[in-house]
Parts: C-alpha cells; structure tokens; sequence
C-alpha cells in the first residue's frame, strides 16, 4: 500500500530548511522529519506552533500541509504499478515512488534491527536493478542508475551491521557496486559516500588505519567540489584515521578541516542528509578517546549522547565509548552507568558497531568484576548476547 504524503516537505523545502536542519530546530531526530513528511506519522499538538512558526504558515495553514497530498502522490504509485507489468515504460512518477519506498527503508536504519530491513532491501535493489536494465536511455533511465548506487550502498550497510561488523567481503562487493555506478553517471557525491563506507569497513571492521585513511582522503577530496558535508564527514573520519595512528597534530588538523567544510554545507548540498549536528562531537570524541586523553573525550561523548536521541544504534556507539573514557579514568560507577544506557539501546537496535564497542568495554572492566554494579551489567550483556 501506498504512503500517503503531505506538503510538509514542499513547504520546508520552500522556506529552504533541509530536513536536518528542521529536526535541529525543532530538537527532534531527523528520521521524525521524514515520517512526518511521508504522513505516517504526525507532530504533536505542543509542537505544532513552533513548527507553523519556522514554516511562516499559521495552525491552519500548517494543518493543510499536514493533511493534503502532494500533487503525483497518487499518479506516482499508480505509474510504478504500471511499470512492474511494463518494465520498458517506467516514467519518473514511477521512480519518484521507488525512491519515496527507498528513503523510508534507509530511514529505520538508525532505529531497527538490520536484519530485519535486509529482505525489504534487498527486494527494492532487485527491482531498482530490473527497471534499470530495460528502461530507456534518458532523464529516467539516469535517476534509476543514482537510485541503484543508493540502494547498493544501502545493502552494504545493514549486511555489514546484522554481521556485527564481520562481513567485510559482501559489504565491499556492495559499495564497489554502488561506486561503479556513480562512476558511469559522473556523480562525484555517490561515488565519494560509497568510498566512506569502505573507509568504515577498514577502520572498524579491518582494523587497518592506513588503509582507512587513504580511502578516507580520496572520499573527501572527490566531495570537496560538489559536496561540504560529504567533505567534512569524510575529514572527521581522516581525523579519526590519524588518532589510531597516534598522530594528535595531523588528528587536530583533519578536525579543524572538517569544521570549516562542514560550517560551508547548507540546504542545496546533495549529501546534506548524511550529517547530523551530533556528528562533530561524535567522531571528536572518538579520535581524543584513541589518543588517549579521555577527559576531553568524555565530554564531548558526554554532550553528544544527551543531543541524540530517534538515531539509537548512533547513541550506543556514543555511549560505548563514553564507557571506555570513564572506565580509564577508574570511573567504575560512571562507566556501568553509560554501559547500561547503551545495553538498553542495543537490545533494541542490536547495531553491530555499538554490540562491538559494548563487549570490548565489558573486558575493561574485569578488574572490578566482583563489584556488584559490574557484576550486574555483566548479566544483562550475557542475556544482550543470548537473545535471539
């Protein structure tokens, strides 16, 4: 079935807001904006104001937005049921409805079980790579390509996630994908994303700093024309490179680089959705918990994690590593505390980067395993571990 989609999003565009920065001002994740916007769900009544108020609408005209579809919402769901029977005929409202199904899989990344997406995934990438082969060649046949990168990168993504961050070799052959693709539209912003996420699979799964770097690089100088935000994500992650590397000046350098691209990132950036207010601190804090000075760690993880909040599997590998600051600062009771707000997230979520970051955390603090508060935290991982 359809969803059914308002003007909420026409508006927002209108008043040029991205969706990240309508989710900052109203202090709500940005997957909220998205189901707002596609109508699956609705602002709450002691929102509205403030919402009506960044949009330059009044209640009523705000209520219009809310409950009005957007013009093609229809017309775009009956042309990709015509496109499944007439696979050579697909016309962009047709994709526009592939891509409006793509965007709502991607957004419930951040809040469910990747396991649980992979089907559905995987079936939007067959049927993106079918319609892609027999369209024909044009405006149509372009956005299908672009929308088959996003899907494979997509893919990559939660196979890596359900595998706990184990199986690199399928996650590559997705990302591999997805930047040949974008290499054939000449499309330097999808090219560079699928780079970063080989990035992360040498810096997280791999373990190999060296090689995380140069990929790390060569995503950031390919986004640097077309793509601030891509840019600066990718210098977080160059920073985060050098910090494993026990490099603090190259770290502090990369830093300072990401902030000036990611200050330059506004509404007309392709990847603008990529990049949360949350993620400076994120990765900031992760480079000075690598370095070694875990004080200045544990309050940007601090901060950070107290900004998060619909993005869950983010917000346990905050405070997975807010854990690890504390735990080496010989704060036991602070560190189980942040331990157990992150086991809540996982058991829920169950993202493999977090999952990694809690269990590696839990070895730290096997000095103090006879303490009843560690002792504690140690069931609920056996039970986090054990569930099925």
């Amino acid at each position: 079935m359809a969803h059914h989609r308002n003007g909420l999003a026409a508006r927002r565009r209108t008043v040029g807001l991205t969706q990240e920065a309508l989710a900052e001002h109203m202090q709500v994740d940005r997957s909220t904006i998205t189901r707002w916007e596609s109508g699956r769900a609705a602002p709450q009544p002691w929102m509205r104001p403030r919402l009506a108020r960044l949009l330059h609408v009044t209640a009523e005209g705000l209520n219009d937005l809310l409950t009005a579809r957007s013009p093609g919402s229809a017309q775009g769901q009956d042309a990709l049921d015509y496109a499944m029977l007439h696979p050579g005929r697909i016309d962009l409202p047709a994709v526009a409805a592939l891509r409006t199904r793509f965007d709502d899989c991607a957004a419930r990344y951040d809040r469910e079980p990747s396991a649980g997406l992979i089907a559905e995934a995987a079936a939007q990438l067959n049927r993106i790579d079918q319609l892609a082969a027999g369209s024909a060649r044009g405006r149509v046949q372009r956005e299908l390509h672009a929308l088959h990168a996003d899907a494979c990168t997509l893919m990559g993504q939660l196979i890596w996630d359900a595998s706990q961050r184990r199986d690199h070799t399928t996650a590559k052959t997705y990302y591999e994908q997805s930047a040949d693709l974008a290499r054939q539209l000449r499309d330097t912003t999808l090219e560079a994303h699928a780079l970063l996420r080989t990035c992360y699979v040498a810096l997280y799964g791999a373990h190999d700093a060296r090689a995380g770097l140069a990929l790390a690089r060569q995503a950031a100088e390919i986004a640097e024309r077309t793509s601030p935000a891509l840019s600066g994500l990718a210098l977080l992650h160059v920073a985060e490179a050098h910090a494993m590397l026990r490099s603090t000046s190259d770290c502090e350098r990369a830093l300072s680089r990401a902030e000036r691209q990611l200050d330059h990132a506004d509404g007309s950036d392709a990847a603008a959705d990529l990049v949360s207010p949350t993620q400076f601190g994120r990765l900031a804090g992760s480079c000075y918990l690598s370095l070694g000075d875990h004080q200045r760690a544990e309050t940007l993880l601090t901060n950070t994690a107290e900004k998060l909040r619909d993005r869950r599997k983010s917000r346990a590998i905050v405070l997975g590593n807010l854990t690890l600051a504390r735990i080496r600062q010989r704060d036991v009771e602070a560190g189980v505390a942040s331990l157990t707000e992150a086991i809540a997230e996982l058991e829920t979520t169950r993202g493999g980067g977090g999952m990694n970051i809690v269990f590696g955390a839990a070895r730290e603090l096997r000095p103090w395993r006879q303490e009843p508060l560690v002792a504690e935290v140690h069931d609920r991982l056996l039970g986090l571990m054990t569930a099925a």
